[in-house]
């Protein structure tokens, strides 16, 4: 047939010989927007550099947290992996169930607004597809 695609091994082999496998998947991964909150819990912080320090556009780490207060808490981490605070309690449910299911979600700051003292950031949440 015609249309048929023919791949050589040699080819393939050369064209990923010098990459990581990182690079071979990251273009079949697609970040898929599911909601957009903003960080509760930022004023309570110890340490208030990574919140002084994050911009926007910034790519921010979910990860699920033990909590005492709040069983579906979800951690919102710098990329140096400090805390900036959480998701909200009244946002939460369903990403928390999410991840429970081995989904991984991922955040990216979308704007900060400066409100006397207080930074209030807002991210989105996405849902990391390969």
């Amino acid at each position: 047939m015609s249309n048929d695609i023919t791949i050589h091994k040699q080819e393939l082999i050369e064209a990923i010989e010098d990459r990581s496998i990182s690079d071979i998947i990251k273009p079949l991964v697609s970040e898929i927007h599911l909601f957009d909150t903003h960080i509760a819990g930022t004023m309570h912080l110890k340490d208030k550099t990574p919140v002084d320090e994050v911009t926007e556009g910034a790519k921010v780490i979910l990860r699920r947290e033990d909590n005492k207060f709040d069983e579906k808490a979800i951690l919102v981490l710098d990329q140096d992996n400090r805390k900036l605070g959480y998701v909200p309690e009244k946002d939460n449910l369903v990403f928390s169930r999410l991840m429970d299911a081995g989904k991984l979600l991922t955040g990216k700051v979308i704007d900060i607004e400066q409100l006397g003292s207080f930074k209030k950031i807002r991210i989105g949440i996405y849902l990391v597809d390969y």
